[in-house]
């Protein structure tokens, strides 16, 4: 029989927090709410559910510190994070990314985009291929897919997993000219309900690790993004 995963869900409202709940557990999810950030801080302390579902707007110890809490634990920064969030929190879901949360919703959000993104998160990190010996070594950056590890100039450069699949799907085709819907389904799967304004946000936190060789991730006004190919 099949063990579901868990999914811990810190939610302040409850009306949210019921609603999410009450779609997952359809989905067979098993679902953990927390209203606090103190009380799912310490639910995460005692163990690790398969996906985070995290509200930035709290009250107490808010979600971005959660988010740096969790991905700055040895133990806990594989857990895959959603953030949820309310409109006009662009500057925190940008820091959010950059501290490695997987994905974001805005609210209000519809419960069935909500679903599809859960679906797509859980299913990327368990099957994430961790036997891929692929090398691509260009201008200072090595990249090896089966140790999901990004290198600059011998420099281990820490990544989410969304960010390390974007710079390899755009550095094995360099000159390659990408749409975001492209660049979408390639690292998330055909049909993943995501906005264009969501790459962009990776795409800035991307460059911004890349530091002296940033600029090597092109953007294509009114089409997409490329890997600078070199001479």
């Amino acid at each position: 029989m099949e063990i579901m995963p868990t999914v811990f869900v810190i939610e302040d409202e409850e009306d949210i927090a019921e609603l999410i709940k009450y779609n997952l557990t359809l989905e067979g999810y098993n679902v953990e709410v927390f209203h606090t950030g103190e009380a799912g801080l310490k639910a995460l302390e005692a163990r690790t559910p398969d996906l985070l579902l995290l509200d930035l707007m709290l009250p107490g110890v808010d979600g971005l510190e959660i988010c740096r809490r969790v991905k700055d634990s040895s133990f806990k920064r594989q857990v895959p994070i959603i953030m949820v969030t309310a409109k006009g929190e662009e500057k925190d879901v940008v820091l959010g990314l950059e501290l490695g949360a997987d994905d974001y919703v805005s609210k209000p959000f519809s419960p069935k985009v909500l679903m599809a993104r859960v679906r797509a998160v859980i299913r990327r990190d368990k099957f994430t291929p961790v036997n891929d010996d692929s090398v691509i070594e260009r201008a200072g950056l090595f990249l090896h897919k089966g140790r999901h590890e990004l290198k600059i100039n011998g420099q281990l450069v820490d990544l989410t997993n969304s960010e390390f699949q974007i710079i390899y799907f755009l550095a094995k085709r360099p000159g390659w000219v990408f749409t975001r819907t492209q660049i979408v389904d390639a690292i998330h799967g055909d049909n993943y309900a995501v906005t264009d304004r969501s790459i962009d946000f990776q795409m800035v936190g991307l460059r911004k690790k890349l530091g002296s060789i940033g600029h090597l991730i092109e953007t294509v006004r009114g089409v997409g993004y490329r890997f600078k190919e070199l001479d």
